[in-house]
């Protein structure tokens, strides 16, 4: 199934994010860049099945049969971990079984990629329609800058021995948190909600009030701690020898700051972004 899943997560990534194809094809190792597709390319459609609205088109999926459906994934991924593939597999799952097979290094960074991103596409088919605790949205940010960072460190200069330590995942971390600034207007109204219960009690206020001087001076410390971990991010890559990675880094970080830099021109008043695909 190898070509198949090859030429379907290539597919699936260029009508996700013509930037995230372009940036396979030109940054990631020769060698990995199949599996990088087949990285986006799985994930791309396992969120969107889980983010797919909930009502009574037929396009839809009800709790249960998102809950359902993250089960059977992460199901897939401890068996194939185990060598052990199913048969009953469907054409997207046959990706993910293509990657995992040539995921032989134990404890790799494509597996913490491939692990702590189920798990956070896991937090979203469960947090739906439900307030989420300051905790839950730090281990959220936190989750999806390891696997983002750790994707990127398997996929460009794979083997290299890259610098550790905390500010390794900042820049993503900081990515992540701009990302639900972003998108927060349209994913409250799909029922997720990106900000803490506890501020909201506190401050006697609604996931819909932006417009409120209690949450738009949270907006701004979020933008306040995003730019920090940029700043930091960007500290640890000017450390990288690999020329692709710090390329990959910046971009990366450069378009999160423009969109900080709207919201502080807003007077951090949160809008809708139409035409927007995050990588």
């Amino acid at each position: 199934m190898t070509d198949a899943s090859t030429a379907l997560a290539q597919s699936i990534t260029r009508a996700g994010s013509k930037q995230t194809y372009y940036t396979v094809r030109l940054m990631v190792d020769r060698d990995l860049v199949e599996d990088c597709f087949r990285a986006y390319g799985y994930f791309r459609w396992a969120d969107d099945i889980v983010d797919a609205p909930t009502s009574n088109d037929v396009s839809s999926q009800s709790d249960d049969e998102r809950i359902s459906f993250i089960r059977r994934q992460k199901e897939l991924m401890n068996r194939l971990y185990r060598d052990e593939r199913p048969d009953d597999l469907a054409p997207e799952e046959e990706i993910l079984a293509d990657l995992i097979s040539h995921d032989r290094v134990e404890n790799s960074l494509l597996q913490s990629y491939i692990r702590n991103f189920l798990a956070i596409i896991e937090f979203d088919a469960y947090r739906r329609g439900r307030l989420i605790s300051q905790a839950e949205l730090t281990w959220y940010s936190n989750c999806l800058g390891k696997a983002t960072t750790d994707g990127i460190l398997y996929f460009i200069g794979n083997g290299h021995p890259y610098p550790a330590g905390e500010a390794r995942y900042l820049g993503a971390t900081a990515a992540h948190i701009v990302h639900m600034l972003r998108d927060m207007v349209q994913d409250t109204a799909e029922g997720y909600i990106n900000i803490p219960r506890e501020y909201l009690e506190a401050n006697h206020i609604g996931p819909a009030d932006l417009d409120s001087p209690a949450f738009r001076a949270w907006v701004r410390g979020r933008v306040e701690q995003a730019r920090r971990h940029i700043r930091e991010g960007k500290r640890y890559l000017d450390e990288l020898d690999v020329l692709r990675a710090k390329i990959v880094g910046y971009w990366y970080c450069a378009r999160y700051e423009g969109v900080l830099d709207t919201i502080e021109r807003d007077g951090y008043l949160l809008r809708q972004w139409p035409g927007w695909v995050c990588v």
